[in-house]
């Protein structure tokens, strides 16, 4: 199984972002942690003979919390939860907040071995418009940090498709990116969230989007040119040195079941999903009920097949027919046939080995494609 625990803070919220989180007070964190540890503990009573072996603490900005007290919360965890020898545990940071290298230290001294580093963009224009919390030299500090830390699974995250950015600017940033010796690269297309600052930016006009074909050309020439210094894309968005692709991501791909705690974390179990609210008073709310009351669906039927189907195809290993078939009693090709044929007449799919899969060309409009499968 996998544990997620969601640290819902920020010192401010970036112009594309529409993740829950808040801003960062002591009264909240107090208020927070008093919930938390109520609810690991209701949860691990419930599924005690679950083992644990990816562990991600996410947020929010988890390292907005001091060590000391992510301890507390780790070793909560660990008390309560069987973790498996080979345990990937993993803590989403941003630059500005691992500047201390005694922090990041204590971060390796808890268990941590995997850190994500949320870079976004290595321009600082960018990151200005972006209204992210530091500079490019405080991202290109931060990652050598971590690894002179002892903590060598480093995955960065970087954004494409920006406003004012070119297929150079890009490039060049995966280039200084890879000189870092990262484990790991995600590389996100921007994608204009409702009610974001970003997206009133590009609705008033006040920034402007790469064109479709500029688009195109950074996910496809950002993925060769991260395949030809060895990383291995995994995923629609994620790149990975050999035996580095992310557990805890590849067991939500591959329906592994996953425990969220936390506002606004979500869990699937035992073919049951619910989801914490996501302000902290309401948090709080339900963990003095013992969290009873909260509304759970059963994951079954359709919903469940097109769920396997949108998870799987968005990896590179793509969608096993014979799943399918186990799943529905019907053969997947025979069910599509004119729309599998269309895809691979446009070089968007490719059939092998049992798998239906994308090509790069497909995975760059890989929600269209899969709307057609799942609908």
């Amino acid at each position: 199984m996998l544990l997620y625990i969601h640290i819902p803070f920020c010192r401010r919220k970036c112009h594309y972002c529409a993740f829950s989180s808040q801003v960062h007070v002591p009264e909240m964190e107090k208020l927070f942690l008093k919930s938390l540890k109520t609810e690991l503990r209701i949860r691990a009573d419930q599924f005690r003979g679950d083992e644990i072996g990816s562990f991600y603490l996410g947020g929010g900005t988890p390292t907005l919390i001091s060590p000391s007290t992510l301890g507390e919360i780790i070793e909560l965890a660990e008390a309560n939860f069987s973790f498996a020898p080979d345990l990937e545990m993993t803590i989403e940071a941003n630059p500005e907040t691992i500047e201390d290298p005694e922090g990041l230290k204590a971060l390796k001294a808890l268990g941590i071995n995997r850190l994500s580093l949320g870079v976004q963009s290595l321009d600082d224009q960018t990151l200005f418009k972006l209204g992210r919390g530091h500079t490019s030299a405080q991202a290109l500090r931060a990652a050598q940090g971590v690894l002179q830390a002892g903590i060598d699974n480093l995955s960065v995250d970087l954004i494409w498709g920006l406003p004012g950015q070119t297929v150079q600017n890009w490039l060049e940033d995966l280039k200084a990116v890879v000189r870092l010796s990262p484990r790991h690269v995600s590389c996100y297309g921007l994608t204009l969230e409702p009610g974001t600052v970003m997206a009133r930016q590009v609705e008033a006009g006040a920034a402007v989007l790469p064109d479709e074909v500029q688009q195109s050309r950074m996910y496809i020439l950002g993925a060769e040119f991260l395949e030809s210094e060895g990383f291995l894309q995994y995923e629609v968005s994620n790149f990975s040195r050999m035996g580095y692709a992310c557990r805890h991501n590849t067991g939500y791909w591959e329906g592994e079941p996953f425990l969220g705690l936390g506002p606004s974390a979500v869990s699937s179990v035992h073919g049951m999903r619910w989801m914490n609210p996501p302000m902290v008073r309401d948090y709080a709310r339900l963990s003095r009920n013992r969290f009873q009351g909260v509304d759970r669906e059963e994951v079954k039927g359709q919903a469940l097949i097109n769920e396997r189907i949108m998870l799987a195809l968005r990896t590179s290993r793509g969608l096993k027919l014979s799943d399918y078939r186990g799943l529905t009693g019907h053969d997947f090709c025979s069910r599509f046939n004119p729309l599998i044929r269309m895809l691979r007449k446009n070089h968007l799919v490719r059939l092998a080995n049992g798998y239906l899969r994308l090509t790069k060309n497909g995975m760059l409009v890989s929600n269209s494609i899969i709307e057609r499968f799942i609908n």
